[in-house]
């Protein structure tokens, strides 16, 4: 298992940014509006991340052993945690190119601009605490140019 690279995030939000975009640009009369705590769910997954992270840095640091199995969930987790939020950032901006155009003419567009801007911003927290949690689980002798790098074990 490797630690998440730029470029896997990069794609991950550019296809959530195009699904978003595509969906709200051509069925945004269909579709419910964006409910106000869109983003809080990925508000708490950044938080209990931030937690996480700081049990794994003090472990990590202090020398104490690490269960190989119980590092390797904890990277796995910070993965897909970051994937998750970048399709999520991704999508909140597809969705707010979709809507910025019609948010003059229609009153749900800017409401829903509002709750897609909360959206974004806890995306982009989760982001940052996943790829905190897997750097909190690196080995003080692994070698930061190396991009093969392996959960503490």
């Amino acid at each position: 298992m490797h630690f998440t690279r730029p470029r896997e995030l990069v794609i991950a939000g550019l296809i959530g940014l195009v699904v978003a975009y595509l969906l709200f640009r051509f069925a945004y009369g269909d579709l419910p509006r964006v409910p106000r705590p869109v983003g809080i769910t990925l508000f708490v997954l950044a938080v209990i991340e931030v937690a996480l992270a700081f049990t794994m840095r003090s472990r990590v640091r202090s020398g104490r052993l690490v269960n190989a199995v119980s590092a390797a969930r904890t990277v796995a987790l910070a993965k897909a945690s970051s994937l998750l939020g970048a399709i999520m950032l991704g999508a909140c901006a597809g969705i707010a190119g979709a809507l910025i155009p019609r948010a003059s003419e229609l009153a749900a567009a800017s409401s829903d601009l509002r709750s897609v801007a909360i959206g974004a911003v806890c995306a982009a927290m989760l982001i940052a605490a996943a790829l905190w949690l897997e750097h909190c689980c690196r080995t003080p002798e692994d070698d930061e140019s190396d991009p093969d790098h392996h959960p503490t074990g």
